[in-house]
């Protein structure tokens, strides 16, 4: 529907496509469409900083091929229709539950993408459908992106939300493997512009040093860039723990268990084993080791190159370790923890994982869900519990899932699948009722995960701009309808389902902090709303928090009002010492050397001496792309925005490659034009995520549609701590087409 208004204005909006929180100033047309995106230049984090995806958000937004109402496929012919919400949901009421009546909960599975982290539905009503599905086959995109941190961090720190992040504007070094932020924004890192940020540190007279098999934009900025083998990281890192001990120089500043496991751990990882497995010289990783150790601050911070790796657990464990030892883990310039300002979830227990198995191939639970990369095995593998129908969330995992076409294969086999999401796409074609959630400027937003990982205290919040007609629903509906209908139950006449649910965790939440009297207190237009400024006046700067304290202009000030009065958002102060407070171990002290991590040097070890593959793939970031969801934007598309397989000149001549080659390894084929460059290390080649549109129903991104890069990752790959999927290092062969 269009909504038509007297004039032209103008509007403050979080973007939404990122980890980087940008404040947006959008000028919409008198049919409130997006005209104009600008930076908003008031806003203290982002001051005015905007990026390609940004600026497009109005294209975006007005996509032809965004689905507008709910749609129901016809499996005996295929063909999609049109429908009412309530037919829509009737459906789902009909059929879900038979699945779980006649199978059990656990033939149910939930599948949450990306995009959930980004939304205000995403955090507060997903929960509600994982409790009406009942069930442990829950999936997400974190197992193929960040698990291995949260899982290090879970084990050192007994959270895993508990994630240290550089001390980017304060810092004097900073060491950075895996991550290309000047591509991808951030990522566990909320830090806009952070390509500004970064040479800032570098204009104070700080030194940038990055670590990756490519020469990112990231890496041409640094000070320093150094090549290294891809899943070696881990070699690496010890390597640096190594020469920290042999050396006597390390100084910590926080209280740890472990200190003399972790020492024994490191005495056989020399800087020269390092180097047999990085290709990074062994006088380079000792110099660097110093380099950390002897700057006034400093940081290591490694992300989803190095997540997304056979040892990606150890890595990101190793990163942390490395900041402890050098005295510069909860430390001003160092890594350090951000104070979100909505109340969280107040872990009483510490962290594990483990607490069950998946069904097919025992591989390991965290944070409450199992690796996507068995999620095939769970939906192809008869027996008790096997999956027979899916719920996804604003995801696409045919094409951001290992082996994507087994995946897509399972899908197609499903009893029963049904989909929150704006697009039919890859993964939705598969469903029998796709759900979409309203326009952007629609929605409220606020960012309640990310902002637990910048690296400023911020907060900021934005209103939907844009009214809901008759026949929409917002996101929240759709999740509240969608919970019902799933425990096959219709709406009581006069009770809206969301206000019900909202009233209930309202009520809980203020009993538990013992001021259940203050109902009456909460503002917003509606219960969603109020449940925002409920945790903003729980939280570490609200007005109701147990212990404010006066290191902030805000403490004990906040609440959705004060957002409001303030729409360019609130700069809440610099990152502050969280320690030991923040820890949930049974110690209380960080744990430098869980066991679990110890148990898993054994593989490390193993892996020492193996025989290296010829040539290896690895992925990579766009700075107009985002997963798969951008490529129907058509300004994005084109430029360096190609899915295009880079490979070192050296190895293409060698191997006779030029024009369209075929990629193959275990688990599959694809063909692809080669992209010669110096800026990838020999033996190594590499392929854009989120590609593979050729029978997509979006207009733009079938025109461009690339291949899937994990049509060649393998599902059988895993990081065995945390079940992550593994993208990088993946063995190939190359021939011409």
């Amino acid at each position: 529907m269009t909504h038509v208004t007297d004039s032209p204005r103008t509007v403050l909006r979080t973007c939404p496509l990122c980890e980087a929180v940008c404040g947006l100033e959008l000028t919409l047309d008198s049919a409130n469409r997006i005209a104009a995106v600008r930076g908003d230049h008031a806003d203290p984090f982002s001051r005015g900083f905007i990026c390609p995806k940004g600026a497009t958000l109005g294209h975006l937004d007005s996509d032809p091929d965004r689905l507008t109402g709910p749609m129901i496929r016809d499996r005996a012919t295929d063909a999609w229709r049109a429908a009412s919400w309530d037919e829509a949901f009737e459906v789902i009421r009909e059929r879900l539950p038979q699945v779980s009546a006649e199978f059990g909960n656990q033939a149910v599975g939930l599948y949450l993408g990306n995009p959930n982290a980004h939304t205000v539905a995403g955090a507060l009503y997903v929960p509600l459908l994982i409790r009406a599905l009942g069930t442990r086959s829950l999936f997400s995109a974190s197992t193929a992106d960040q698990m291995p941190k949260q899982v290090s961090s879970g084990l050192m720190f007994g959270d895993p939300l508990t994630v240290a992040v550089p001390d980017l504007d304060r810092t004097d070094y900073l060491l950075m493997m895996g991550a290309n932020p000047l591509e991808s924004n951030g990522s566990l890192c909320t830090a806009p512009d952070f390509p500004g940020r970064l040479k800032a540190l570098r204009k104070r007279g700080g030194r940038l040093v990055v670590v990756d098999p490519r020469r990112t934009r990231t890496a041409k900025l640094a000070d320093e860039h150094l090549f290294v083998r891809p899943g070696s990281d881990a070699y690496l890192l010890f390597g640096i723990v190594h020469t920290l001990f042999a050396e006597n120089l390390a100084e910590l500043r926080v209280e740890v268990n472990g200190l003399d496991e972790i020492r024994a751990a490191a005495a056989d990882f020399t800087p020269e084993l390092a180097a047999v497995r990085t290709g990074v010289p062994a006088e380079t990783i000792v110099r660097i080791a110093r380099e950390l150790a002897a700057a006034p601050t400093a940081a290591v911070y490694a992300r989803i190159g190095t997540c997304t790796a056979e040892f990606g657990t150890l890595t990101q464990w190793l990163v942390d370790v490395i900041n402890a030892l050098t005295g510069n883990l909860d430390s001003p310039g160092g890594a350090m923890f951000a104070t979100g300002a909505a109340l969280g979830i107040v872990r009483s227990r510490p962290f594990r994982t483990a607490r069950w198995g998946s069904r097919v191939r025992g591989l390991p639970e965290a944070m409450g869900e199992l690796p996507v990369a068995t999620l095939a095995d769970e939906i192809l593998t008869p027996g008790e519990g096997q999956i027979r129908a899916m719920v996804t969330v604003a995801g696409n995992p045919v094409l951001s899932a290992p082996s994507g076409a087994r995946l897509d294969a399972a899908f197609a086999g499903l009893e029963f699948m049904v989909s929150v999401d704006r697009y039919l796409n890859e993964t939705t074609r598969h469903a029998d009722v796709i759900l979409p959630p309203p326009r952007i400027l629609q929605s409220p937003h606020y960012d309640f995960a990310l902002l637990n990982f910048a690296v400023h205290n911020y907060a900021r919040y934005s209103r939907p701009v844009v009214p809901l007609g008759p026949d929409e629903m917002s996101e929240a509906e759709v999740m509240a309808r969608l919970a019902l209908a799933i425990s096959g139950q219709q709406p009581q006449p006069g009770l809206d389902p969301l206000t019900v649910i909202d009233e209930i965790v309202i009520a809980g939440t203020l009993h538990k902090a013992g001021v259940a009297d203050r109902r009456a207190e909460l503002l917003g237009d509606n219960t969603t709303e109020q449940r925002l400024d409920m945790m903003l006046r729980l939280g570490p700067f609200g007005e109701w928090a147990t212990q404010p304290d006066e290191s902030s202009e805000w403490r004990g000030k906040l609440n959705l009002q004060v957002l409001l009065d303030n729409p360019h958002g609130i700069d809440l102060g610099p990152l502050e010492s969280r320690l030991p407070g923040v820890l949930r171990t049974a110690s209380r002290k960080v744990e430098l050397a869980p066991a679990e991590m110890l148990a898993d040097l054994v593989r490390l070890r193993a892996r020492a001496t193996a025989e290296q593959p010829e040539m290896v793939l690895v992925g990579r970031r766009q700075l107009r792309s985002n997963n798969s969801w951008l490529h129907n934007v058509g300004p994005l598309m084109g430029g360096s925005n190609r899915c295009t397989l880079q490979i070192n000149p050296e190895d293409a001549a060698r191997l006779g490659l030029t024009g369209l080659t075929v990629v193959k390894s275990a688990a599959g084929t694809v063909t692809v034009e080669v992209e010669p460059t110096d800026d990838i290390m020999p033996g190594v080649v590499s392929l854009p995520h989120g590609w593979g549109h050729a029978d997509s129903t979006q207009a733009v991104a079938r025109t461009h549609a690339g291949v899937n890069a994990n049509a060649l990752t393998d599902d059988s790959q895993v990081d065995a701590p945390s079940g992550n999927a593994v993208f990088n290092g993946v063995p190939v062969t190359l021939s011409r087409a």
